[in-house]
């Protein structure tokens, strides 16, 4: 798979998947000390095995201790913290256990093409591990490739009300939390498929995909210019 950024969107290609709805899928969230991929640290890795109307899927959680300190703004936000880190074990051996446990399947993520791949890849990069090269599926991607008539950021909110989809009760930015909203999302999008006589996701570089945006705190350095 190849993806192309540009400032507001990304294309992807050399991505098929066929017969989608008879996979079994890997649908996992990265929580991070930020937003910035370039430079944030990994805290936890979700994942939850999943196939399109089977209930009681295995689940993988386990924190990844980070390389700089995690802002009180996204503690508050996560629930971990920096006394969590002094425990939690290193990167290596989190990306290790989280390997085994997603094997050769097809991951799903959202918003994964933009933040939790490119943070993981080079984090695999600095620690001197191989990056997997499982097939991954974005369920921002799978959104905008059927519905090109909406011009928002498809952001796990916009989906949420966009199904309808209750997460009562749901702690948001969490990784375990979060792979079951991701999951509640894919579902209606396979559904959405099946309806529309769609058996397979194609890449197709014709198609942009709207970047999420970032918050404007973030767009300041820490010597006070721009990023």
């Amino acid at each position: 798979m190849k993806i192309t950024f540009n400032p507001d969107h990304y294309v992807i290609d050399n991505l098929h998947i066929p017969k989608l709805h008879e996979h079994m899928y890997c649908i996992f969230d990265l929580e991070g000390t930020g937003i910035l991929p370039d430079r944030e640290s990994i805290t936890q890795f979700g994942a939850m095995e999943y196939k399109h109307g089977e209930v009681g899927h295995s689940t993988f959680s386990t924190l990844s201790r980070t390389s700089k300190p995690i802002p009180d703004a996204v503690a508050e936000l996560t629930g971990i913290s920096n006394a969590d880190m002094k425990t939690a074990p290193a990167f290596v051996e989190a990306y290790h256990s989280f390997s085994t446990f997603i094997g050769e399947k097809i991951l799903v993520t959202h918003a994964g093409y933009e933040y939790d791949l490119p943070m993981l890849k080079r984090h695999c990069e600095q620690f001197g591990v191989k990056m997997f090269r499982n097939k991954v599926l974005d369920t921002k991607a799978m959104f905008t490739y059927i519905h090109p008539e909406v011009c928002e950021v498809i952001s796990t909110d916009y989906l949420i009300r966009h199904y309808n989809i209750d997460t009562e009760g749901i702690r948001r930015h969490d990784a375990l939390a979060d792979y079951d909203v991701i999951a509640r999302i894919l579902d209606h999008l396979l559904q959405e498929y099946e309806e529309r006589g769609l058996d397979h996701f194609t890449a197709d570089p014709t198609r942009s995909i709207r970047r999420f945006e970032i918050p404007e705190m973030y767009s300041i350095t820490e010597d006070g210019g721009n990023t």
